[in-house]
């Protein structure tokens, strides 16, 4: 039995990160038969409904609040969706109220010690809420939970600037952890010339682009129908696409400790591909 590859994927907030991580996902146990889990580190706790159909899941945060620490069980907060796939939401504190950032800490430790993540897993991924720039949803990378991170991006200047943030944390924790990045994975929003800045992006980073994602509605689709593209129509271009996507992941050894860009380098890259 393989070491069990717990990924991370990162990415500016509202670039598509869970659907990204949810087809990954759904393609990994699909098409390649792969037992595969899911912790959702976003307050907002929609990293897995599409695995799930829809159903809210109750979070560890929402049962530790309403029942206190010993009564969180894994029958209370991990459940099993399509493909056999393993979800679990951390939640977040009640708005306006307490820090988001250390309950994804309190809810990773709490799953640890309830042995939530089985050892014959293949993939744990850990879906993380935005940029880098809070110490708690830095935190997989920060205590080596997440042994290789994945960053989502496009071709818009937001998502790249975040992408580059992204890396300037890992580098931090890079020697210490062993946390390591596998590549950027463009999910397009058809923005001019994305594949070729993307591809200089990633050869600045010293890292590759694991996978350019099209755009299409098919997407926005099974979103609405509260499914993955795989479960949703599994014969579909876009559900080879995220296949693709996940038979690199599988194969990927390449893994990097990222070279940031300076700001200047950054803007001058924007600059040349006319972004700005």
């Amino acid at each position: 039995m393989g070491e069990v590859r717990k990924i991370g994927i990162y990415g500016k907030g509202g670039i598509g990160k869970s659907t990204t991580t949810q087809n990954l996902a759904a393609a990994l146990a699909h098409f390649f038969g792969k037992k595969v889990m899911i912790h959702g580190c976003d307050p907002k706790a929609d990293a897995t409904r599409l695995i799930l159909g829809g159903k809210p899941q109750e979070t560890v945060l929402d049962v530790l609040r309403e029942e206190g620490e010993e009564r969180v069980t894994l029958e209370k907060v991990v459940k099993t969706g399509f493909g056999g796939i393993r979800c679990v939401e951390s939640g977040g504190p009640e708005p306006g109220v307490g820090c988001a950032g250390r309950g994804v800490i309190t809810a990773i430790n709490l799953m640890e010690e309830l042995r939530g993540y089985p050892e014959d897993l293949d993939f744990l991924f850990f879906d993380v809420l935005g940029d880098v720039v809070c110490g708690g949803f830095a935190m997989p990378v920060r205590e080596g939970k997440a042994r290789e991170i994945y960053i989502v991006a496009s071709g818009e200047m937001m998502a790249l600037y975040a992408a580059n943030n992204i890396c300037r944390g890992m580098v931090k924790y890079a020697q210490r952890t062993g946390v390591r990045l596998g590549g950027i994975i463009c999910n397009s929003r058809k923005v001019d010339r994305e594949e070729e800045i993307l591809e200089e992006f990633c050869e600045r980073l010293g890292t590759k682009m694991i996978m350019f994602i099209p755009r299409d509605n098919i997407v926005q689709r099974a979103e609405f129908n509260r499914k993955t593209v795989i479960e949703f129509d599994p014969n579909h271009s876009q559900a080879e696409a995220y296949k693709k996507l996940a038979e690199r992941v599988i194969e990927n050894r390449d893994l990097v400790i990222p070279k940031p860009l300076s700001m200047p380098e950054l803007e001058s890259l924007v600059m040349k591909y006319g972004l700005v």
